[in-house]
């Protein structure tokens, strides 16, 4: 009992490291972009409504991986998969609004599950599935059940567009090609790297 106490603690501790670092990179890369709602490309910030921030090193010029088109014109384009040493899977992309008008973002992205829905609208539903190994991976989260993925945007006006990220557990070295799964969406198939 204690070990699975142990293990479940340090779990706990590596997910507050990466939030905590996810948010300290973002803010250091940030600068000091004001509210420019002018700029049709740039999207309402997750910031402005105390949400989870994208991985900074997320490139706005990076071809998709994979490209999932989903309810009322809202584009999902995956730009990295990416494995890092600490077991993590980090899944890096977009999601914009493909039709000529707003668009709510859909409760059901953030899944069912009760934990996740209390703590707000999230991509929280999305897992990646190693067909390989059988096994499917779901968002993960940090000591109080927060999601580890963008959170806190609730419409994205037309044409508008905003930097996602979700963190995974890794599945196993050998497999690189997961298919990755968000309600309402397609599934698509993207190569891990790293």
């Amino acid at each position: 009992m204690s070990m699975r106490f142990t293990a479940k603690a340090r779990r706990g501790m590596v997910a507050l490291a990466v939030v905590a670092g996810l948010a300290l990179g973002a803010t250091a890369c940030g600068g000091g972009g004001g509210d420019d709602d002018k700029k049709p490309q740039s999207s309402p910030s997750a910031s402005k409504t105390g949400g989870s921030k994208p991985n900074p090193q997320e490139g706005d010029s990076a071809e998709p991986i994979a490209e999932l088109k989903g309810p009322s014109g809202l584009l999902l384009q995956i730009t990295s998969a990416v494995r890092d040493s600490g077991g993590f899977v980090t899944v890096n992309g977009s999601l914009k609004n493909d039709s000529g008008t707003k668009v709510v973002i859909p409760s059901a992205l953030s899944g069912n599950e009760t934990e996740i829905i209390n703590n707000g609208l999230s991509l929280g539903g999305a897992t990646l599935v190693d067909s390989k190994s059988k096994k499917r991976y779901y968002v993960l989260r940090d000591t109080e059940g927060r999601p580890l993925t963008t959170t806190g945007f609730s419409a994205l006006a037309a044409g508008a567009s905003i930097d996602v990220f979700l963190q995974f557990p890794a599945p196993p070295a050998g497999s690189a090609d997961v298919s990755f799964q968000l309600p309402l969406f397609p599934s698509g198939v993207i190569q891990i790297s790293g």
